[in-house]
């Protein structure tokens, strides 16, 4: 393991800073091993205990403790909440030699909490061209089944030149369990950005890296609809910024209105890529919705794939080309002129010359303001800078026209209007010429609860203003930058209606906030890398106008319909789930499922077990009470039901694996699902549902009769196919109950009878046996042929050696090996993300088989869920919980494959994806 062995710190008993222990490393005082210092601060609510060990070339050991002030930006409390945020620990540690090409990096093992927990790195990224970093618990094999911890941590890369270029980036609080025991960011930074000797990210082979993290009380426990009246928007990868960015939007209500005026169709429903209607949707849900909000359909609108919802962009960008888009669809309907109304300001550009009559004047539109903050004490010192005038004398001096010539002149800039919502977005960011590349600047910038930009004797007006318009604001949101130059992490502090409470909207998490402490905190300064990055502030004569009563009656009626629907069967579905334990799947095959499937979309087998009729029902109802649920939906009467386990059989089938008796049918569905289970495991598998097949004999006037007597041990049930070389088609012929010591010869002329052949039709037998079929010796008994219950024959009328020749695929076997052709391709391998769902991974599985639109939309997606047998992934499944267990147990590792079911994989096209930001529409 290459990391620095490390002190683990200095550990507070009992949550008082002046009782403290040492943890050492015995590995850290050996001989033979080069001596140093080892620091770790933990942060404390007041101050903090530094702790510096030292250790001589003896082996003593020289303890030195100091009080530091604590950096109030690491510990956030959530004030007003009866949740309280529990303190960070901070842990640093040296990754060596990292030319060395093994795949991953693992630092030593730290405390926080009670939990165990290690970083992950892979310096030369994990299949991307980026570090890739992850925060891990230590041993999570070793851990009880059902353990989860919810943490919150940021990782930062140190610069070793410069520490105010370390690149940060926080992680929301995150939900580890035994089985997912792993979180962070596959594109931490880029390899070439760390390798670069000039960057100071890796020096002498050697990354310093930084851990933060906290112990948080369980996200599900908190609900923010609850503690705050308010819910978060939920993080795709990368989108903290877009999050803060809509929430900011949303609670501008004059805004979120318009955007419920704006007019949608069930076409943009059906076409997925309108804008106004996800936007719609979002905000709705935002407004109505008990939890947090999903932000996919609206990427989705945007054109974006998987890799750019894992991409961090500018707000400042993304909210120019929204409202560009916006103020476009809105063009033509009730709400046009909205975006306008609300951010469009102007200014005018002029230079006056000094010593002749003339003026030069350019008046230009913006929706919001960039304001410098390196050498900018506030934001009103940042408005003196934006109107300074510049004088243009000398060697600069203004060509004012033909007649003037060159003339003495002042440049400069006033407003003529501000908006009724003033963005103001602070340049945070400046580019480094002598390093190339891009800083932060961290510097202290104080902005004000009210702003007042007739100051001064309306200082940055222009002299034609309108003086009838006080331009006196309200501060109403804050977005944050938390990190370095390189990336971080967004959220924003909200105050909705404009008033004294304040709302801290950092993703999923919704939390109350003090305002007086969010403006100290948010002003930035030495060593502090959270900082103000965007405000939002409302003028008060507009107040009333903007911070607007949004009702049900103001969203559009199909709108409303169709996402109350949405909600209700959401919620339908959240209580299935919670009452899932008190019931199970039951599904039945019958006869009129193997007609219908066999040939069509079963080749091999007999069933696809996700395409019959499923019965959600009560695991403590009796298996005969069952019985007359079957009777209401098929029409069977209960004395003529017979049912069959649904069992692996050989050659990785399934197989009928006997009757259930009369003892069995008297018991509750659970017992006969543990029943069905026993025989499962001894097959080396674990069914999900109980499957069952309904044998129903019908009698010679068409209605069902008693089914026919089998004797266990004696009699064998059989399901027999139909092949017809000419057409090359395989249909379900039917199935019969013999005797295993009778043979196939005894039983040719009903199968000739079963399918309308003449009595005396010469037949040839195969056994199914996955795609190698098997002829059967028609004069060997079954019990030789080894035939068990449930196993396949497949038949066909004798080919002669003419038939051999005309038919392309004359018999069985060149048939199904056909068909496993036809059905299976070449293997391909792809990452995919923990929790990603399936809708993420189709996008990406589409770049890598370059198939366009119209043809990917014909595949689909299909999950082994249990060996043998697969079943139709949907696309809101999470790929990893679809993927089987092996050996047949919960605890197995599993099998990481995916099938694709298409008919034609002709149409190819390569598509090259945009690095820039856009959104499509």
């Amino acid at each position: 393991m290459d990391s620095t062995k490390l002190v683990r710190g200095a550990t507070p008993f009992n949550g008082y800073t002046s009782h403290w222990q040492i943890f050492m490393k015995s590995r850290f005082l050996s001989k033979n091993k080069a001596v140093g210092v080892a620091s770790i601060t933990v942060v404390a609510p007041l101050d903090t205990i530094r702790t510096d060990l030292t250790v001589s070339s003896n082996g003593n050991l020289t303890v030195k403790y100091s009080m530091v002030e604590a950096q109030p930006e690491i510990s956030s409390t959530c004030y007003n909440s009866k949740y309280k945020d529990p303190e960070s620990m901070k842990f640093t540690m040296k990754f060596k030699n990292l030319s060395n090409p093994k795949e991953g990096h693992y630092s030593d093992v730290f405390t926080v909490g009670d939990c165990k927990w290690r970083v992950v790195i892979f310096p030369r990224g994990n299949n991307v061209d980026y570090l890739s970093m992850y925060f891990s618990v230590a041993d999570p094999d070793d851990l009880p089944s059902g353990w989860t911890r919810c943490a919150q941590f940021s990782l930062s890369v140190v610069n070793q030149i410069n520490k105010e270029e370390t690149v940060r980036k926080d992680t929301q609080r995150h939900k580890f369990t035994k089985q997912h025991s792993d979180w962070g960011h596959k594109m931490f930074m880029p390899l070439g950005e760390l390798n670069d000797p000039a960057k100071g990210y890796l020096v002498d082979d050697t990354c310093i890296i930084e851990a933060e993290a906290k112990i948080m009380p369980d996200d599900w426990t908190y609900d923010s609809r609850k503690e705050t009246g308010y819910v978060g928007l939920k993080n795709q990868g990368a989108t903290c910024y877009m999050n803060s960015l809509l929430q900011t939007l949303y609670h501008i209500p004059y805004f979120r209105k318009a955007v419920y005026h704006m007019p949608t169709t069930e076409n943009d429903l059906a076409s997925g890529s309108s804008i106004p209607l996800a936007l719609q949707t979002l905000f709705y849900k935002l407004q109505y919705k008990k939890d947090s909000v999903g932000t996919k359909e609206l990427t989705k609108s945007f054109g974006w794939n998987t890799h750019q919802s894992f991409m961090q962009h500018d707000v400042q960008e993304l909210n120019r080309v929204l409202c560009e888009k916006l103020e476009n669809k809105m063009k033509g309907t009730a709400v046009e002129g909205t975006i306008q109304h609300l951010f469009e300001g102007h200014h005018m550009n002029y230079i006056e010359c000094i010593n002749v009559d003339y003026k030069s004047t350019r008046k230009e539109s913006f929706y919001d303001i960039q304001l410098d903050v390196k050498g900018c004490q506030d934001v009103y010192a940042s408005f003196d800078k934006y109107v300074q005038v510049e004088r243009l004398e000398g060697d600069n001096k203004y060509h004012a026209d033909q007649h003037h010539g060159l003339q003495d002149a002042k440049k400069g800039v006033l407003f003529t209007d501000f908006p009724p919502v003033l963005q103001l977005q602070l340049k945070r960011y400046e580019y480094d010429v002598m390093r190339d590349t891009m800083v932060k600047i961290n510097d202290r910038y104080e902005f004000p609860l009210q702003l007042d930009l007739d100051r001064e004797d309306r200082k940055y007006l222009s002299p034609d203003s309108d003086i009838s318009v006080r331009n006196l604001y309200t501060l109403q949101a804050v977005l944050v930058h938390s990190g370095g130059g390189h990336g971080g992490h967004y959220y924003a502090f909200i105050r909705p209606t404009v008033s004294e409470q304040c709302f801290k909207f950092n993703d999923e998490m919704v939390t109350k906030e003090d305002i007086k402490r969010v403006l100290e905190e948010q002003y930035g300064g030495e060593a502090r890398y959270s900082n103000a990055y965007m405000l939002v502030y409302i003028r008060e004569s507009n107040r009333d106008e903007i911070i607007c009563n949004v009702e049900e009656k103001d969203i559009a009626e199909q709108l409303r319909i169709r996402l109350k629907k949405e909600q209700e069967e959401k919620e339908l579905k959240k209580k299935e789930k919670a009452e899932a334990y008190l019931y199970t799947t039951i599904k039945v095959a019958r006869d009129e499922d193997l007609f219908q499937q066999i040939g069509r979309d079963v080749y091999f087998d007999l069933v696809d077990y996700s395409k019959v009729r499923s019965f959600r029902v009560q695991k403590q109802m009796q298996f005969n009470q069952f019985k007359e649920e079957v009777f209401k939906e098929f029409g069977v009467p209960v004395q003529f039901q017979r049912f069959w386990l649904w069992d692996k059989k050989r050659h990785h089938i399934y197989g009928r694996y006997r009757p259930l008796t009369l003892q069995e049918e008297s018991q509750s569905i659970w017992q006969v699902r543990e029943v069905s289970n026993k025989v499962s495991v001894y097959g080396g598998w674990c069914l999900q549902d109980l499957k069952l097949f309904l044998e129903v004999e019908i009698g010679p006037e068409s209605h069902p009769i008693p089914p026919p007597c089998y004797t266990p041990k004696q009699d064998i049930l059989l399901f027999f196919k139909l092949y017809d070389a000419e057409k090359e088609e395989i249909r379900y012929a039917g199935r019969l109950i013999v005797d295993r010591n009778g043979t196939p010869f005894e039983i040719l002329k009903k199968l000739n009878e079963m399918v309308g052949f003449s009595p005396d039709e010469e037949l040839e037998l195969y056994e199914e046996s996955k795609f190698e079929p098997e002829q059967i010796d028609k004069n060997l008994t079954f019990a030789a042929s080894r035939l068990m219950d449930g196993d396949i024959i497949c038949f066909q009328k004798s080919a002669s050696a003419d038939r051999i020749t005309q038919y392309r695929c004359p018999d069985v076997p060149s048939f199904l090996e056909d068909v496993s052709y036809r059905q299976f391709g070449e293997p391909f391998f792809l990452v995919i993300h923990q929790g990603e769902t399936l809708d993420a991974v189709k996008l990406r599985i589409q770049e890598k088989l370059q198939a366009p639109d119209e043809e990917f939309a014909k595949w689909k997606f299909k999950s082994p869920s249990c060996p043998g047998q697969s079943e139709y992934v949907q696309d809101s499944d999470i790929v990893s919980s679809r993927f089987p267990r092996r050996y047949g147990h919960n605890y197995g590792p599993r099998d990481e494959c995916i099938g694709l079911e298409h008919s034609d994989s002709s149409s190819k096209r390569s598509y090259a994806a945009s690095k820039s930001l856009e959104i499509a529409g």
